[in-house]
Order: structure tokens, then sequence, then C-alpha cells
């Protein structure tokens, strides 16, 4: 977890330095583009102080009032994230309207555009740091800053071509016109994080690949049990929940059923890192003839 919030402050850094540059080739420009990407990397700085206040309290050992520990920490944070993108979108918005009621030729374009050009390149590099130690780490605030880092590359590049066209052709209402355009597409990364974040708070179930593989193995590791059934499946930040009803011979002993519960176990968690089970076992009196059938 240690590596996951060196990652964080690494992110607060990188924000700081592009947001200067991209700050810069604004004011030197007076583009409306220019400042929508001024203003997403305004986000990205904070997203990244979010995200590291996130995972600091993420990693706190469970507790009496937090008995399934603080995961859900990096959940909220990536919520948080894009609520911001959402608020940052609308700013653009606003800045992109006054620019339109009164345009205004650019200043300095070229050093402008050659200031957000490095800016987006140290952006690109961050953003796929990111998502390889966000998936590595299981870190939902890591993967959720770095979709937001890709997103902000890939309008950065719009952006620079936004302004290439405004220089070249001398038509002043391009650039408020790409700031617009530029704010709708954040709009639409930001309800994306959201949503993605929100199922996490909800109690999710993972992806139906993930399901068919737990009830794969599921089926070869309880040799000696009879079936499983009302198998549920969530996830809650690095932590995944697994529970389900494990039906054997009535006449079975409590020893014998619990080796076949730990067989279950090892075998699962070797797979899912993060893993908590969680087996009632029931007598054969009880099986429903459906979930995974082991005889």
């Amino acid at each position: 977890m240690a590596g996951a919030q060196r990652i964080a402050l690494g992110s607060i850094a990188v924000g700081l330095g592009v947001l200067a540059l991209k700050g810069v080739a604004w004011r030197l420009t007076g583009s409306a583009a220019l400042f929508s990407d001024a203003a997403e990397t305004v986000v990205n700085v904070a997203a990244g102080v979010i995200a590291l206040g996130a995972l600091r309290l993420a990693a706190r050992p469970a507790d009496a009032n937090h008995p399934y520990g603080h995961d859900k920490a990096e959940v909220f944070a990536a919520v948080i994230e894009g609520a911001l993108i959402v608020l940052a979108a609308g700013m653009i918005v606003q800045h992109a309207w006054l620019v339109w009621r009164h345009p205004a030729p650019l200043d300095m374009p070229l050093a402008g555009m050659a200031l957000n050009a490095l800016a987006t390149l140290a952006n690109a590099g961050w953003a796929l740091v990111l998502l390889r130690r966000g998936r590595a780490l299981r870190s939902a605030a890591l993967r959720a800053d770095g979709q937001h880092l890709l997103t902000d590359v890939i309008t950065s590049a719009g952006v620079l071509i936004g302004v290439a066209l405004v220089v070249v052709t001398g038509v002043a209402w391009l650039d408020p016109l790409l700031a617009a355009l530029t704010a709708a597409y954040i709009l639409v990364a930001g309800l994306r994080v959201i949503g993605e974040s929100v199922g996490g708070l909800m109690d999710a179930a993972p992806a139906d690949a993930i399901v068919r593989r737990i009830r794969h193995l599921l089926g070869e590791a309880a040799s000696g049990a009879l079936e499983a059934h009302d198998l549920r499946v969530r996830a809650a930040g690095r932590q995944t929940y697994m529970e389900f009803d494990l039906v054997v011979p009535g006449s079975m002993t409590v020893a014998d059923a619990h080796t076949i519960c730990d067989r279950i176990e090892s075998a699962l968690k070797a797979e899912i890192e993060g893993l908590v089970v969680t087996i009632h076992v029931e007598p054969e009196g009880k099986a429903k003839h459906h979930g995974v059938i082991v005889v």
C-alpha cells in the first residue's frame, strides 16, 4: 500500500508541473481551448490529493467500527474525481461562452502550443504508469486517476490540433468552439468514471468472466461435496468478497466438511488476490439442484 501512496504523491508532483506549463501556455496565448486544457489539469491535481488521502485511509486495518476494513475509501475517491471532472467541464463551457461573445486573436500561439505539447507528453507517460500500477495494486483510485489522465492526453491532442487550425485559418471563433467540444468530451468521461465507481459502492458483482472462473474452480475443488448454490460475489476496493452454501452428504463429519472448505478456499485464493470467502455448510436435504453441481 505504501507503493500506491508513493505513486499518488508522484501524481501530485507531475500534475503541478503540467499545470504550470499549461497555465503559462494559456496566459501567453489567451486561447479558450488552452484554458480548457489547463482547467482539466487543475482537476488532475485535486484528484491526486484526494487519491492520496483515500489510499492512506484505505491502508488502515479493520477496526470495531469498520470490521471489513476501509477499502471503499478508494471508491469514494473515484466518485469525487468524476464529480470534479464534471465541474471542470462546466467551467470550460462558461469560459468558452465568454470568449465566443468577445473573440480576439491569439498571442504567441507557437510558444503556447510548444509548452502544451510538452505537458501532454508528460501526462501520457504518467498515465501509463498509473494504469499499470493501479491494475497491479488493485487500486480503484489509481486506475481512475490514470483513466482521467488518458482523457486529458486525448483532449490535449485535440486542443493542439484545433489551436493550429485557428492559427492557420485565422478564424477566431474556432477557439471557443473547440473549448466547448473539449468540455463535452470531458463531461462524458467524468460521468463514465462516476458510473464505474458507483458500481463499487453498490456492491456490484465482478465481470461475468470472473464469476465463470470462480464457478469452474469451485466445481474442481469441491470434490466430496454435492453442490454449491446461492453464490454471491462482490468487490470492495482491493478486496473481493464471496459467499455460498456448500451441500455435503448428511453422514459427513464436520472435520471432513471443513477439509473440503479449506481446499476450496486455497484454490480460489490462489487465483483471486484479496479474496475473502465465507462458506455455509448444509446437509444434502438442503440441496437445491442448481448452482455448481459437484457430483
